[in-house]
Formats: structure tokens, C-alpha cells, sequence
């Protein structure tokens, strides 16, 4: 997450240092060397409109039509409010927005590309950014075109509290799309790519370039380092690391771009004029009719009887404080998910490994029944106590735990299953070894995968919801929240380190969040709340669990009736909704 913009340090109009070396540069030259510092070769990070014109043919770009208004979903204040910023980020930068969007051409073969500024609040994504990513990736799907991503963010907007959390869902189903489509992704990282955006669409494309200096991961390094409190290695997270490391296709200088996207798009320019002969490449999100459907009877379901728990409606529920519900959701009495796999459910047979390399504590998986419905269970898995927390990486899964998770519900797709997923989790493990073996890369992995899982999905969030490690088992077709459980796009504690630098704002900051139950019934990101027992779910575990299952049982028996295409289409119009609706936002600048 980045709360402000940097900038290279100015001298005057004619001259710039580097921000690596220090040396004083003419900024003519500068320029004509695509702003790498002939002294030491830094990339110094371009404006979005700089970027376009650096890679696409002179007179090509046309910005994509259309306007998005401007959002404000939690009205959130920290020293100044969300609309003050948005002004002040419009004002620096000439930029509606932290993305540029549009049609254009390189070497000739047209593309649409999406073009994230860094300047804008740190590139950070929110609902807007994500409607017109998203749109861009419509538009190439529309007209058959690849798609050309680049990144440049410090992650999800914490302005917009966990509306900016789905943004990462909803890019990512566009992408799918694109997949199922036949049509060639690319993502190319720039400096720096982080959080949300790291863990989503710059990374589930079909190729990712970085170009040279570039940095990216999950977890940004004073994250890290405060979380495992150790040194980093040399070059951590740098371009060369991430390409060691098996995350990148390829490693380019800015001068070689075109030259290395050139062959790329020739081949999807290849592929496009051999497919043109009228075939149809509707996706799955497209509309379909219900033919073939099972038709199951709410009282003659599979799942056993059931009685009617859901609160659907936020009027009919307390309203919490946020600071308050973050503790009661982190309270360790709380039921696990092991717990409830032995009490809501009839049966549980776990399964282990990612047939890679590991076996993450965090995360169990398996098969269950419920009533005489077998079913696939993944959950996060925390403890009751220091032993069990230390055992279980305190429910941080590693990029083995998001794996073995995608594992599993292949299986249950293979075997025609619905799956159940149990969500508690503080957020994905912020380690060294995470981020060699992919952290980024296996969340977003996670996230793709269930946009198009062609079976019945719900998700419960049981306790503690955290940010990217929470969406990646969280893209369901049904989600709940427990009265008590909270989720969010950030802990209250970042969150207040960041824009408020004051470790005692974080309970101002959960507040600001929106972080309970009844916020995220009203924001539409929770389909329902499940009841828990008057003093919360530790206090009554037996009753806890069998509201849990009733819950489960009544979220997913009308689910069982929709056809495999109907579930995935549904699914994708859900994430769908949480972009930015239309209205009317500051011109866009046309880098021409």
C-alpha cells in the first residue's frame, strides 16, 4: 500500500539528479535516452502518458471512450478526506485517474493497453482504476485484440476499504475472459509493482515482462522486515530476482520494449487472422440459457434439511464498533476451521501438499459431507494457542498453502463437488522464502482460477478477513460473514502506520475502514450474515457450528440447481458490479 507520490528531485528546468547515483543530468538528454541515466542506467520511473509515447507508434493511441465518476464508498478522512486527495493527485498530475487506457498500435499490430501512473496516489488500485482496467480488457475481448498491461503500484487503495480489495477479483475475471478467448495477455512490470496489483493482473497474465529496475512482490521490504525481523538478501525482490526465481518471462531494458513486444503481438496478430473465420469464441461470462441445469427442490436437497439463519438485511444487526470487532474477530477461543470441519460437517478427509514442494499448515483442504452432499472444504487454519499459532504460521498461508488449495478444488471440479471455503486469516505470510516461491503469483493463480470454477462456491469469512490472503479464497459464488468476523483490505494497524504514521490511530483506522459485518452487508461485498450465539461464537461453539452449517446448507441448496456456464456467469457478474459505475471524472490526457 502507498499513501504519496514520489518525484525525482529537480534542479531546474534544464537539469535533474539521478535518483541512483546522484549525478547532475541535462535533462535533454535525459530525455532522448528514454529517462535512463546514461551514468549508472537507472530507470527512472515515467509518467503514464510518457510511457505510451515511449512504446506505441507516433499518432496511434486513442483513449477509450467513456467516463467514470469518481467513488467514495466509505467516506474515509485520515489528516485530509479521500475526495481532498483525489483533487490534490488531479492537480499534480493532469490525470483523472492512475491508469491510462486506449487503442494503439507497436510495430503495427494494434493492441489495447492500460498504462498505470505511480504519481497518481501511488498507483494505487481502486474502483475506478479497476472499471477502466477492466473495460480496457472488455474492449480487447470485444475486438479480438491482445492486451497489454503495466503496472506501476504500491497496491490496493485503502481510501476505498475493501471495495478495492475486489477490484483485484474483478481484473483478474476479465483476464480469464480474454483466456477462454484465445487472446494474448502481457503484463509489463515497471517500478514498483506491489500488494493487490502484484497479486492479481500483473501477475496472471500469459506473459510477464519486467522491464529493467524494476521491483515487485507481494509484501513491500519494511513489511517484511518488520514482520520476520531479519535482514533482506541483496537484490531482493529486484528484476533479476524475480526472473531467478521463476516469476518473469523476461528481463528487458526500456530501449529493448518494442523490440521484445514486437514478436509477441506479431504472433497474436498471427493467431487472430487464422481464427477470423467466423468461429465462436464466446467466453464463459458471456449470457447462456439454463438448459441442462439439475433441478434440485430446497427440501429434497442433497445438502439434508436445513432452517433459514441468513441475515440478509444490515438494519437487522448491531452496529459495531470497528476497533472492537477486529479484536473480537481475533479473539483465539474463536471456533477454527478444523474446529467447525469436526462439528458443522458430517465427515472430513484432509488432503496434503501442492505436489511441488510443500505442505502448508495454513491452509487445510479436503473432502467433506454435509447431509448427503459430498463436498471439497479449503479454510485457513489459525489456533488456540501459541504452540498451535507458531505450528500454523498464525493462518499466513505460504504460496504452498494457495497451491495446495487450487489443488483441491481442480478435484472438486474433476468430481463435479461444490466447495465450501473458510476464511481466517490476518493476510498471505510476508517471508523471504514467500516471496522466491511466488507469493504474488500464487494468490492471483488462486484468485484467476476460482473466476471460472464451474462449480458451486461459497465462502464463509469466520474470523479475521485479511486483504489479498483472504480474496484468494474468497472469489465464491455466495459470501458470508459471521456477525463477528471482520474483513478488510489492510490491517487497521498498516493502515494507520501509512497515512496515519501513528501507531495509535488504529483504532481510528478500523473505524475508517469499514471493516464489520454490517459494512460490508451494506457495500455488497457480504451476500449475507450468519448469526453467532449473544456473547460471539466462542462462547457457544455447538451452537456456533450449527448456525455455521444451516448457513451453509441454506447459501448453497439453490446454487446446486444452476448449470456449470450459469454458475460462472453469475459469479463474474458479481465482482463485476463492484467497479465504478458512470458518471463524470476530469478528461483523461491524450499523450499524443
Amino acid at each position: 500500500m502507498t499513501a504519496t507520490t514520489t518525484t525525482d528531485a529537480v534542479t531546474d528546468h534544464f537539469w535533474t539528479r539521478c535518483r541512483s547515483c546522484s549525478s547532475l543530468l541535462y535533462l535533454k538528454r535525459l530525455r532522448r535516452n528514454l529517462d535512463v541515466c546514461p551514468e549508472c542506467g537507472d530507470h527512472q520511473r515515467l509518467a503514464a502518458p510518457d510511457r505510451i509515447r515511449q512504446l506505441v507508434d507516433p499518432g496511434t493511441f486513442a483513449a477509450l471512450p467513456g467516463e467514470v465518476a469518481s467513488v467514495d464508498p466509505v467516506e474515509f478522512v485520515d489528516s485530509v478526506s479521500y475526495p481532498q486527495r483525489l483533487a490534490a493527485a488531479r492537480s499534480d498530475t493532469g490525470l483523472a485517474e492512475a491508469v491510462l487506457c486506449g487503442e494503439a498500435r507497436i510495430d503495427g499490430y494494434p493492441l489495447v493497453l492500460a498504462v498505470m501512473d505511480f504519481r497518481f496516489l501511488g498507483g494505487s488500485l481502486g474502483a475506478v482504476v479497476g472499471e477502466l482496467i477492466t473495460r480496457a480488457a472488455e474492449r480487447a475481448l470485444d475486438r479480438r485484440l491482445p492486451l497489454l498491461l503495466v503496472t506501476a503500484s504500491g497496491g490496493a487503495r485503502m481510501q476505498e476499504g475493501v471495495l478495492s480489495l475486489m477490484q483485484m477479483a474483478t481484473v483478474s475475471q476479465s483476464i480469464a475472459a480474454l483466456r477462454e478467448a484465445g487472446l494474448l495477455t502481457i503484463s509489463l512490470i515497471t517500478d514498483p509493482t506491489y500488494g493487490g496489483v502484484a497479486a492479481s493482473f500483473a501477475t496472471n497474465t500469459d506473459v510477464v515482462v519486467v522491464e529493467s529496475g524494476a521491483r515487485m512482490g507481494f509484501a513491500g521490504p519494511r513489511v517484511i522486515q518488520q514482520t520476520i525481523r531479519q535482514p533482506l538478501p541483496e537484490g531482493f525482490q529486484t528484476a533479476a530476482f524475480l526472473l531467478r526465481h521463476g516469476q518473469a518471462d523476461m528481463v528487458v531494458e526500456r530501449w529493448s520494449l518494442r523490440g521484445r513486444l514486437r514478436p509477441l503481438l506479431a504472433t497474436a496478430s498471427a493467431v487472430r487472422s487464422a481464427s477470423d473465420d467466423g468461429r465462436d469464441v464466446r467466453s464463459a461470462s458471456a449470457p447462456d440459457d439454463d438448459r441442462g441445469a439439475t433441478e434440485v427442490d430446497d427440501a429434497a436437497s442433497p445438502l439434508g434439511p436445513g432452517r433459514a439463519v441468513l441475515i440478509r438485511d444490515p438494519g437487522q444487526l448491531a452496529e459495531p464498533d470497528g476497533w472492537r470487532a477486529v479484536q473480537a474477530a481475533r479473539n483465539l477461543d474463536r471456533p477454527t476451521t478444523l474446529d467447525y470441519l469436526a462439528t458443522a460437517f458430517d465427515s472430513f478427509t484432509e488432503l496434503h501438499g501442492d505436489r511441488l514442494a510443500a505442505d502448508c499448515p495454513a491452509i487445510v483442504a479436503g473432502l467433506a459431507r454435509l447431509g448427503g452432499q459430498p463436498l471439497v472444504v479449503v479454510g485457513h487454519q489459525k489456533g488456540h494457542d501459541t504452540k498451535d499459532l507458531l505450528a500454523r504460521n498464525f493462518g499466513m498461508p505460504t504460496p504452498a498453502g494457495y497451491r495446495k488449495a487450487q489443488r483441491v478444488m481442480r478435484l472438486a471440479v474433476q468430481l463435479g463437488l461444490p466447495i465450501v471455503t473458510l476464511i481466517d486469516t490476518p493476510g498471505a505470510y510476508p517471508g523471504v522464502e514467500a516471496e522466491k516461491h511466488g507469493q504474488a503469483a500464487a494468490i492471483a493463480d488462486s484468485i484467476l482460477a476460482m473466476t471460472g470454477l464451474p462449480v458451486p462456491i461459497v465462502a464463509v469469512v469466520t474470523g479475521e478477513g485479511g486483504s489479498g490472503g483472504a480474496l484468494a479464497l474468497g472469489v465464491a459464488d455466495r459470501v458470508l460473514m459471521l456477525q463477528n468476523a471482520v474483513y478488510s483490505v489492510i490491517s487497521p494497524e498498516g493502515c494507520a502506520a501509512i497515512l496515519w504514521n501513528d501507531p495509535t490511530a488504529t483504532p481510528r483506522a478500523a473505524r475508517a475502514l469499514r471493516v464489520t459485518a454490517p459494512d460490508l452487508l451494506r457495500l455488497g461485498v457480504a451476500d449475507a450474515v450468519v448469526p453467532e450465539p449473544p456473547q460471539g461464537a466462542q462462547s457457544d461453539p455447538a451452537a456456533a457450528a450449527d448456525l455455521l452449517r444451516h448457513a451453509v446448507v441454506e447459501a448453497l441448496t439453490p446454487l446446486l440447481r444452476l448449470s456449470a456456464q450459469t454458475l460462472v456467469r453469475q459469479r463474474r457478474l458479481r465482482f463485476r458490479r463492484f467497479g465504478a459505475g458512470n458518471g463524470t471524472v476530469p478528461s483523461p490526457v491524450d499523450p499524443r
